[in-house]
């Protein structure tokens, strides 16, 4: 794979990770569950620190990194705001469009692994990754939670 393939694909994963920011502070400010609140606060801050480490991958190969998240990210936020407005924000709402966002960001990672990186772009890629699936599989335990709740209440 050529540099520019390769910052173009670490770019993709810095939009990636912006978008999960983002997301992530939307909940901690939507979430009414104080522990839920402090939870997706340290998600938003992996995410940073994750898109810092790709933006200085690419710096280092000479390319312009990525500072923003992307248009579909933002359109997703959006779109989350107005269905919330719509039908409330409820716990279980609200982390099942986490969910919903976290499963792009594993498709992300994903696409990126199939393709040809230099070893120590793909280790911290995986490493990342990891970290991205760790994230999908807190937020749909913790949906599972709020759902299995909700359902003894009734």
């Amino acid at each position: 794979m050529d540099r520019d393939n390769v910052i173009s694909t670490l770019n993709d994963l810095i939009e990636t990770c912006k978008d999960g920011e983002q997301g992530f502070r939307t909940c901690a400010e939507d979430i009414s569950d104080a522990q839920m609140k402090t939870f997706f606060t340290s998600r938003a801050q992996t995410c940073t620190d994750a898109a810092a480490e790709l933006q200085e991958m690419v710096i280092s190969l000479g390319g312009d990194p990525e500072t923003r998240g992307s248009a579909s990210g933002s359109m997703h936020r959006r779109w989350v705001d107005i269905k919330t407005a719509i039908t409330g924000k409820s716990d279980e709402a609200i982390l099942n469009e986490c969910e919903r966002g976290e499963d792009v960001a594993v498709k992300s990672y994903r696409n990126a692994l199939e393709k040809e990186l230099p070893p120590d772009i793909r280790a911290l890629v995986e490493k990342q990754y990891q970290g991205v699936l760790r994230n999908h599989d807190q937020v749909k335990a913790l949906r599972d939670q709020v759902r299995t709740a909700k359902n003894l209440t009734r």
